[in-house]
């Protein structure tokens, strides 16, 4: 099976939601996007506040993109620049089956 579209994840702290949302809107490889707030719990402390690291949990904004496969590198590598040295968190999987009900 060979996969045409694409879903990336990215988590960005709340201070970096409107200049992702404005990156995405500008790219036109981008064919949907949507966001939403969600808990982030990870083993390494050294990024978390004291409160954080008590409730071992960070706020962050999670996007999940639909990409084509031709744009996934292109998306990831202005990603790439636009968010150097923010230590974002993404990932991206195949999208099986998508659609309208």
């Amino acid at each position: 099976m060979t996969h045409e579209d694409y879903l990336l994840t990215i988590d960005v702290p709340p201070s970096l939601e409107e200049t992702l949302v404005d990156c995405l809107l500008g790219l036109d490889n981008v064919l949907k996007f949507s966001s939403f707030s969600s808990n982030a719990h990870d083993h390494l402390l050294q990024d978390l506040s004291l409160v954080e690291q008590v409730t071992g949990r960070q706020r962050k904004i999670s996007f999940q993109i639909h990409v084509d496969k031709s744009g996934v590198a292109e998306l990831i590598n202005r990603l790439k620049t636009e968010f150097s040295g923010s230590g974002l968190h993404y990932w991206v999987i195949p999208i099986i089956v998508h659609g309208k009900l």
